[in-house]
């Protein structure tokens, strides 16, 4: 069974929560900055691994101090859904023990 879009307000209601976290196109986004190169791949390897727990992945891009997400979900037609909130949650809780702002 295919995850249901939110509205647009849902998505607005939720991204209130998130912060740093925005709308981009039909994704959330968000950019986290680290120290460093090392500890910005860290945190690439543990949101990988949070992604496989949820079976739901981002896109993910590793600059040399930077951690790009945008997430949205396939099998809602590239909608944004609950799982996409519950992916950012997710990285949110660790991100901060990386150092990540």
């Amino acid at each position: 069974m295919p995850a249901e879009p939110l509205s647009q307000k849902e998505i607005e209601d939720r991204l209130r929560e998130l912060p740093g976290w925005s709308q981009e196109g039909d994704r959330i986004a968000r950019t986290y900055r680290l120290g460093n190169h090392f500890a910005a791949t860290a945190l690439v390897v543990h949101v990988a691994q949070i992604q496989e727990e949820l079976n739901h992945h981002s896109d993910l891009t590793l600059g040399y101090n930077t951690v790009n997400l945008t997430v949205n979900t396939h099998d809602a037609g590239g909608a944004v859904t609950a799982s996409d909130f519950a992916l950012a949650q997710r990285v949110e809780a660790v991100a901060r023990s990386h150092g990540a702002s």
